[in-house]
């Protein structure tokens, strides 16, 4: 491959590197062999699943809503998350189809930002309660969980209630509208029912989120269903996860107290096995696709080469190292095959890298010897051992073609196609985690330091995230009783280019300017009205230039928890958030108000900024 003044140097040098190279293809094709008949194995456990539901159909909405509904805690545990919180709460809360539920959010005493947001929650949502770990933080996940279960149960007494299912999410969750109800009706007759989970939708440049996409698409309808068809203990995907109230109380007989084990970084890992272990009903939902999406709970997951590396440093080390200390032989015994299925990610993230290196190095090095018409050493080397190379490498094939199939399902066929690149990145990803999570592991244990929370910074969906579930704004306006559908069939027919539909029904006299902003507030999840006067500070409403405050019918009138709160007459798009956050930091949020109110503001603390800056120029 190289050459060093004559071809005779380069061939030399090629059949020596050659020799080592070929020395490392023997234990690497018994690895690729035996890993790609483990996934092979699983393949097909996942197919003969999936012909197995084909003759058991998903609940109907009837059924769906016949369920007895149970009563819901939905556990969030937090550590510096003031920026997601509050939009993850409004969203959900708006969202959700099932009544029957509260929020119980964790945090600690030195994450004020955190708190602050949470009680600028619960000012809104009397279903939003605070719970507040009696140490500073961060500690880990588990610690926080448990400490919010012990709120909960306070809440009980102070209420004389009782939570039937608690269900954990964390701050960038975006919970499918349903996703409730489908947990109530398994629930029925299961202690742990796990709903799919699955990674926003990204542009394809953006490489490392692409690997979250694939992968998790695979899980869900692979690995999940073959785990349980087998007859294996079904891991909680951390977030949207709901356990019974019998399984967490046995949980917290024989554990003492402790429901989710505080010195392990991955707790939903460990409470799927626990629960399986006590002989206790799992349920893993398939993904559905109803109303144009899967359901499932969405999220962003890393966007960033180091950041994935992080959260999934993480992953390792609470799964294929930490999980170690917790089990003893018996147990290891009695789940030998899924231990192995989850612990080799410690060789086989090290060792796959290595085995693209091999593969590229065998490709460059045939391209030379054919160039220079030498002899191909390597292929010599490898002869005798070929079939082995060759069988490992076509069922790699195969399996990256079933995750070509599941990314297609849920991405589309183009994101698809970007499948056998994002392999390779994975790759790459994994194995920089897996030195990572061995490192750290081996650190903590010889300076005997304990493991803490390896926190991943979140950042919660943008509106546009949500509209495959955006109503039209005449499907709102007949639906409330506005108009009637065949007033909006002959505005639609009529109405002039260029003209907003809602502006035109006004105009025709249908439906008043408040209507339209009623229907508008609704579709777009937004707060609508006139702020209180006592809400409103003045020294706020001059944060903006007055020419930018014109041109976006906007003005800020309040700052609270690290967000500036915002009443304007036009939808937020991006163009005015970019154009805002020039001369603002905070994250905003949005109160749409009718352009009459806004005038009426405008006249009370704009006019005066405006005569100010006028002055200056």
């Amino acid at each position: 491959m190289f050459r060093f003044g004559t071809n005779t140097v380069g061939a030399t040098l090629v059949v020596r590197i050659d020799h080592w190279v070929a020395g490392l293809l023997i234990p690497l094709a018994i690895w690729v062999l035996i890993n790609g008949v483990d996934d092979l194995i699983i393949d097909f456990a996942a197919a003969a699943a999936w012909l197995a539901g084909r003759r058991r159909p998903p609940p109907t909405e009837d059924q769906l809503d016949a369920a007895p509904p149970l009563r819901m805690a939905i556990f969030v545990a937090l550590w510096h998350e003031h920026r997601v919180i509050q939009k993850m709460l409004d969203n959900n809360v708006q969202r959700l189809r099932y009544a029957n539920y509260d929020f119980f959010v964790g945090g600690y005493p030195n994450d004020a930002p955190t708190l602050a947001s949470i009680k600028e929650a619960m000012k809104r949502y009397p279903r939003v309660h605070l719970s507040v770990c009696p140490h500073d933080g961060p500690t880990s996940k588990a610690d926080c969980l448990n400490w919010i279960y012990q709120r909960m149960l306070l809440y009980e007494e102070e209420n004389n209630v009782r939570f039937d299912m608690i269900l954990t999410h964390d701050a960038e969750d975006l919970i499918d509208p349903d996703a409730l109800r489908w947990i109530n009706y398994y629930a029925q007759d299961h202690d742990m029912v796990q709903i799919p989970v699955l990674a926003l939708p990204t542009p394809l440049r953006e490489i490392s989120h692409g690997v979250y996409c694939d992968e998790f698409a695979e899980y869900q309808f692979k690995d999940m269903l073959a785990r349980q068809w087998l007859g294996g203990f079904i891991p909680s995907n951390g977030v949207g996860t709901g356990f019974s109230r019998r399984a967490l109380e046995m949980l917290a007989e024989r554990n003492s107290n402790r429901i989710f084990e505080p010195g392990c970084l991955t707790e939903d890992y460990e409470n799927g096995f626990r629960i399986h272990a006590m002989g206790l009903p799992q349920r893993f939902i398939p993904i559905h696709f109803r109303f144009g999406r899967p359901i499932a709970t969405r999220e962003y997951f890393p966007r960033k080469f180091s950041t994935a590396v992080r959260q999934r440093s993480r992953w390792v080390l609470g799964i294929t190292l930490q999980s170690w200390e917790h089990h003893g032989l018996a147990e290891s015994l009695r789940y030998l095959y899924w231990f192995w299925r989850d612990r080799k990610a410690v060789v086989g993230n090290i060792v796959t890298p290595l085995t693209n290196l091999v593969y590229i190095y065998g490709v460059a090095t045939l391209a030379w010897a054919t160039a220079h018409g030498q002899p191909w050493g390597l292929a010599r080397e490898a002869a005798d051992f070929s079939p082995a190379v060759a069988t490992g490498l076509g069922i790699q094939g195969l399996h990256v073609s079933f995750r070509i199939l599941c990314s297609w399902r849920v991405y589309g066929l183009r994101f698809a196609c970007g499948v056998p690149i994002r392999v390779i990145a994975g790759n790459w990803i994994n194995c920089f985690a897996t030195s990572r999570a061995i490192w750290t592991y081996a650190n903590a244990k010889l300076r005997h330091r304990p493991l803490r929370w390896v926190k991943t910074e979140h950042a919660y969906p943008s509106r546009a995230a949500l509209q495959p579930d955006r109503k039209q704004l005449g499907e709102i306006l007949t639906g409330s009783g506005w108009i009637t559908p065949a007033q909006l069939d002959e505005a639609l027919v009529t109405q002039p280019p260029g003209r907003r539909l809602g502006e035109y029904l006004v105009d025709l006299g249908l439906i008043t300017e408040e209507d339209l902003y009623a229907a508008l507030a609704l579709q777009n999840h937004l707060e609508l009205g006139k702020p209180d006067p006592e809400l409103v500070s003045p020294n706020i409403t001059r944060t903006l230039p007055a020419a930018v405050a014109r041109k976006w019918r906007v003005l800020p009138f309040r700052v609270a928890a690290g967000e500036i709160y915002l009443a304007g007459a036009e939808l937020p798009g991006e163009a005015m958030q970019d154009d805002i956050r020039r001369f603002c930091s905070l994250e905003i949020r949005f109160r749409l108000i009718t352009p009459g109110d806004f005038e009426e503001l405008a006249t009370e603390y704009l006019v005066v900024k405006e005569k100010a800056e006028a002055t200056e120029y």
